[in-house]
């Protein structure tokens, strides 16, 4: 019989966060235990407290690497391009790490613990809004808009995104490019005949 081969620390991190990100996927950060985690990464117990102090701990680190990844991506996407392009190149690059990385956007999606500083639903989107909302301020100012509304406008864009990913894992269909198309579509068409002072519809 061939002895199993001893992982270095550094390895045996990655395979506890890979294990873990799988494992608070599918049951969320509350049903999860370490003797969970560590069953399923053939490991004792101690092995993840020696790695990460506890769940919380690897939780948070498992969820800080998607949001570093989500931020990162989206923010190349918005880099370059028309105003139109760049809200479709943000709703593609966001599916796509919704499809690519279905397990970290489920981690991301769940409850969080109530002892989590950072790293729920709601401060990744503040991160990425407040990204999208300095593209949008630009193309506001050029535009002869009020620049100070864009963070409204790139908060709507953000959620609406947002929810049609969770909507997509469970449908799969159409294509994220397809859909990524529809959003920039709606979003663009609502934008280029955005009032400069919206009124309130009954005082039309």
């Amino acid at each position: 019989m061939v002895p199993r081969k001893k992982l270095t620390a550094a390895a045996r991190r990655a395979q506890l966060i890979e294990v873990g990100r799988s494992v608070f996927a599918q049951k969320g950060y509350e049903a999860t235990s370490v003797e969970q985690i560590a069953e399923r990464a053939k490991v004792s117990k101690p092995i993840v407290y020696e790695h990460f102090g506890g769940k919380e701990g690897l939780y948070a680190v498992i969820v800080d690497r998607e949001v570093e990844l989500v931020v990162s991506v989206i923010s190349e996407a918005i880099s370059t391009g028309s105003p139109r392009e760049r809200i479709e190149q943000a709703a593609l690059a966001f599916l796509t790490y919704v499809k690519d990385h279905p397990d970290g956007f489920a981690v991301l999606a769940h409850d969080v613990p109530i002892t989590a500083s950072r790293g729920n639903f709601s401060s990744l989107l503040s991160d990425v809004a407040e990204r999208v909302g300095k593209v949008f301020a630009v193309a506001f100012k050029d535009a002869g808009y009020n620049a100070k509304t864009a963070p409204i406008y790139a908060h709507a864009l953000v959620g609406m995104v947002t929810f049609v990913g969770q909507w997509w894992t469970e449908a799969r269909k159409p294509s994220v490019e397809k859909v990524a198309s529809h959003l920039a579509g709606l979003a663009w068409m609502g934008l280029r005949h955005l009032p400069d002072q919206p009124a309130p519809i009954g005082k039309r």
